[in-house]
């Protein structure tokens, strides 16, 4: 078995795809993690910066009251967006139908900078839980985390079903331990009068710095509003559903928001009964919110650390929800021309590998510049989201406002009321979008600020390069054979051998003007060159026959190269037969011996690969380069074809 069907399995046929199409169930795991995962690092957010307050920030979390109105508010509006586009893209989509090219690709820019940014938070989220539940790992906090990356990127290269059948326990498994630990601290503090007594006592809280302001609580409102990314990922992968596609989508999103809106209100609740603060992140003995809160109400026992395992696992296993949107994404801005086209190339295993790379890569490099601390990059986090949010609510007012004009008079009353659910989206979303670019702009947020405009001017870049050669390759009519004659072919030679006398042989038959071309002086200046020898065997070998046959014999030209470069002086001659023969297309012939092993690679010098690219970059349009393969071992059309075909077992 070949090293990449072990890693990555075998090929997979087109005709598979509909095989490999989620259900809500599978659905969740593979995009909602995200979403599931941030009620672990939103209310952590949220208690960092309402610890000046001391034990008064654990009574101010009644912040995420407001985080959670307005996670109703987008579950209706994406709701009917799930309906009104049933098709991947998301925000980029509806925005680009109602709101016009700019806002759509403003909401694609914001939505992969998101992307990659939940990569980097979710592992180093993830990561915290783990050194929080054994601290002895915190020195090596960016190596686990580049880890855990690599193998997210491997099995997402196996293909989005696999993946979320993988992930499926855990998630699962987080779900009814969190679910688990809430009603039990819930029953412990009605039982207790509203003042339970923890199994293990949190870290105490620190004494007061601040005093409340309307500033303070602002950006802790900002910062749970990290809790809601993720939301829009059903939206933007509604391709990789089965069929009923509307009906498996709008019960995945129900599912993860309900979710997600329980472990709010849960955890929520027990920081203010248990009285649970935020820790330094980077300071020894660090205690995330939610490892205090297992501890405080079951202890640290088997279920404190199934129910930490499983937390690790969808903390790291959230930036999942990215592999599985943010290729779709890439796939349709590739098709728009915005990106380059690999993105829109499906790999191996029917998922688009390139986007999955890129995304991999991305995260990495963040991971690193910030050493993977989740602290770092919370301030970087949610405007790409939030962003994205306002502008699909804006694109839905506008589809709605069109529907008003365009739709049967009994549907009004209806469309009236969806409007102004989006509207209030819109509102809801581009308030909240206001008070996170204040509240976290001199934190870090100026930094993904600045990146969008960088990311839009790069996709208009790449739009205007496919233009201009969409431009440039366009057809002009039908086929013009005027003046076309047999081109001047060039044959690079080294020696006289079979190899030459194959492409010489080749070269006669496209055209009467033949010149095979030998360059001295490769080999260095103490190299003797017998050019008599070689002129001497050319009239023997070449000359004469081609007089014989009755054709135009072919002439060998010597040219002295004495830099070593191959393609200067044969460009320099292509340049002086081009001005006595103008408009003729020059044929340059390079024969090459193919090596078949890894190990042919390391004893030739590989003149005929920088020969050929060489001629490819400089000589031209009316310059043709043609390879002219030598194998020692004659390979088989049907060994190519029987190593491309799948194993018939199952992947």
């Amino acid at each position: 078995m070949r090293l990449t069907d072990l890693l990555l399995g075998r090929s997979l046929a087109n005709r598979e795809l509909r095989q490999r199409k989620l259900g809500a169930l599978e659905g969740v795991p593979a995009m909602g993690l995200d979403g599931l995962a941030s009620s672990a690092y939103g209310p952590e957010a949220a208690l960092t910066i309402l610890a000046p307050l001391g034990v008064l920030g654990t009574r101010s979390i009644w912040i995420m009251g407001p985080v959670l109105m307005l996670l109703a508010i987008l579950y209706v509006s994406y709701f009917q967006t799930l309906r009104a586009y049933p098709t991947s893209g998301g925000a980029y989509t509806v925005a680009k139908e109602n709101l016009g090219r700019e806002a759509s690709l403003l909401a694609a820019t914001a939505l992969m900078i998101d992307y990659v940014l939940n990569v980097a938070v979710a592992i180093s989220a993830g990561v915290g839980a783990l050194t929080s539940a054994l601290p002895s790992l915190g020195s090596h906090t960016l190596t686990i985390c580049l880890v855990i990356l690599g193998a997210l990127t491997l099995v997402n290269l196996r293909g989005t079903r696999e993946a979320s059948r993988l992930w499926a326990v855990p998630t699962y498994v987080f779900v009814a331990s969190f679910f688990a630990l809430i009603a039990l601290g819930i029953v412990k503090s009605l039982a207790s009068g509203g003042a339970p007594r923890p199994v293990i006592a949190p870290p105490s809280l620190p004494r007061a710095t601040e005093a409340v302001s309307a500033w303070l609580l602002l950006r802790a409102f900002a910062s749970g509003c990290t809790a809601m990314t993720g939301i829009e990922a059903v939206s933007n992968s509604m391709d990789a559903f089965r069929d009923p596609v509307v009906k498996e989508g709008r019960r995945t999103l129900t599912a993860i928001v309900l979710i997600l809106g329980i472990l709010l209100a849960g955890i929520a609740l027990l920081v203010f009964t248990y009285r649970i603060g935020a820790v330094n992140q980077a300071a020894p003995g660090y205690q995330s919110v939610l490892s205090q809160l297992a501890s405080a109400v079951a202890g640290r026992g088997a279920f404190y650390y199934v129910a930490m395992a499983s937390l690790l696992a969808v903390l790291c296993l959230s930036a999942n929800t990215s592999f599985t949107g943010f290729p779709r994404l890439c796939r349709i801005l590739a098709q728009d021309g915005f990106l380059p086209a690999p993105f829109a190339a499906v790999g191996r295993r029917l998922v688009y590998s390139v986007g999955i790379g890129y995304l991999a890569v991305t995260a990495g490099l963040l991971l690193a510049a910030f050493g993977g601390i989740t602290d770092r990059l919370i301030p970087l986090f949610a405007i790409g989201a939030f962003l994205t949010f306002t502008l699909s609510q804006a694109g839905m007012v506008g589809h709605w406002l069109r529907e008003l004009g365009q739709g049967a008079r009994r549907d009004r009353a209806r469309h009236r009321a969806q409007l102004a659910v989006n509207a209030a989206g819109t509102v809801a979303t581009g308030t909240a979008l206001a008070i996170i670019i204040a509240a976290k702009f001199l934190e870090g947020a100026w930094i993904t600020l600045l990146a969008i405009p960088l990311v839009l001017a790069l996709l208009h870049a790449i739009r205007r390069y496919y233009d201009e050669l969409a431009r440039q390759l366009g057809c002009l009519g039908p086929l013009d054979l005027r003046g076309a004659e047999p081109p001047i072919v060039l044959v690079a030679m080294e020696s006289w051998s079979q190899l030459t006398e194959r492409a010489v042989s080749f070269a006669v038959s496209l055209s009467p003007d033949v010149f095979a071309v030998h360059l001295t002086s490769l080999r260095g200046p103490d190299v003797e060159e017998r050019k008599h020898d070689l002129l001497a065997s050319w009239q023997r070998q070449v000359e004469r026959p081609a007089k014989e046959a009755g054709l135009v014999p072919p002439r060998l030209v010597v040219l002295d190269a004495p830099h070593r470069k191959l393609h200067v002086p044969l460009l320099e001659l292509m340049g002086r037969i081009e001005k006595r023969h103008p408009g003729r297309t020059i044929a340059v012939l390079v024969p090459e011996i193919m090596k078949q092993r890894w190990w042919e690679n390391l004893l030739h010098t590989h003149r005929a690969r920088r020969l050929r690219s060489a001629l490819l970059h400089y000589g031209g349009s009316r310059t043709l380069v043609v390879s002219i393969p030598w194998y020692l071992e004659e390979p088989r059309i049907e060994d190519a074809v029987e190593s491309a075909r799948p194993t018939r077992r199952r992947a």
